[in-house]
């Protein structure tokens, strides 16, 4: 798409990101040969193509941005019959962007997923990693309870020790002790 590439979809992400580690977004900018005014006009675009009446929707439009996909696969939950889609960002080699899409392209949930055969170690309390473990590394782990903090984008992990996980994306941004408050500002 005209301005949008899986490049500045990653600068999308960014921008949610930034809000809990701009230390990890500050350092990820020249990764991607981008600068804060780059990343400031790629979210712009991407939120002008969510209010534009000519712009592709749901599952087209993350196509056109994104391209085809690297994998899809037919996913059955109960009654419903899903398509469960993958893309590969240039930021985050060991991840994949995923699309959870229901019958006509209506986009139900996407988030970054662990990449088949990605080299970074399991999950384990007291040795997560911000910025390479994923919710479902995380809320695998024992005792570990998903909450949901009724943000699209966000998502956090109670942990048997009182610590809660705080994700963007789905991927893991902070680690917060018990009593800390809660990460997701």
């Amino acid at each position: 798409m005209r301005g949008l590439a899986r490049r500045e979809f990653c600068l999308v992400l960014l921008r949610r990101m930034a809000d809990l580690r701009p230390d990890l977004v500050a350092a990820a900018l020249p990764r991607l040969g981008a600068d804060r005014a780059a990343a400031h006009a790629a979210h712009t675009r991407w939120q002008a193509l969510h209010h534009s009446p000519r712009a592709p929707r749901e599952l087209a439009l993350r196509t056109a941005v994104l391209g085809p996909a690297e994998t899809v696969r037919a996913h059955r939950h109960g009654d419903l019959e899903l398509e469960v889609r993958h893309w590969p960002l240039p930021l985050w080699p060991h991840l994949r962007f995923e699309v959870v899409t229901a019958a006509g392209g209506a986009v139900l949930h996407e988030h970054l997923v662990r990449a088949p055969g990605s080299p970074v170690p399991r999950a384990a309390p007291g040795r997560l990693r911000a910025w390479e473990h994923v919710v479902a590394d995380v809320s695998g782990l024992p005792g570990a309870v998903d909450v949901d903090p009724g943000v699209p984008t966000r998502w956090q992990v109670r942990l048997p020790s009182g610590a809660t996980a705080a994700f963007v994306w789905g991927l893991l941004q902070a680690v917060r002790p018990p009593g800390a408050g809660s990460p997701a500002r």
